[in-house]
């Protein structure tokens, strides 16, 4: 893989449709700490890598875009080294 992995808002938010069993359209923005762990798991699963996310990136997270950024970094630095 290399610069930016192709996951996108849509993807993170089939996920959580997964796991609640909602329609995508009901899938809410905020992320509380079950559903951070899930994307953590399926994103981890989807890349076949394991993303050492620090205690700051995960108190950051709170949306859905929070931990699409976040993800976005620990992947992108995961296939530079």
């Amino acid at each position: 893989m290399s610069g930016q992995p192709d996951l996108g808002r849509a993807d993170l938010v089939s996920m959580l449709a997964e796991l609640t069993g909602k329609p995508v359209d009901q899938v809410p923005h905020r992320v509380g700490s079950m559903e951070l762990a899930w994307l953590v798991h399926l994103v981890e699963q989807r890349y076949d890598t394991r993303m050492e996310l620090t205690d700051d990136q995960l108190a950051g997270i709170r949306t859905l875009d929070d931990a699409l950024a976040v993800f976005h970094t620990c992947l992108t630095a995961s296939a530079d080294g």
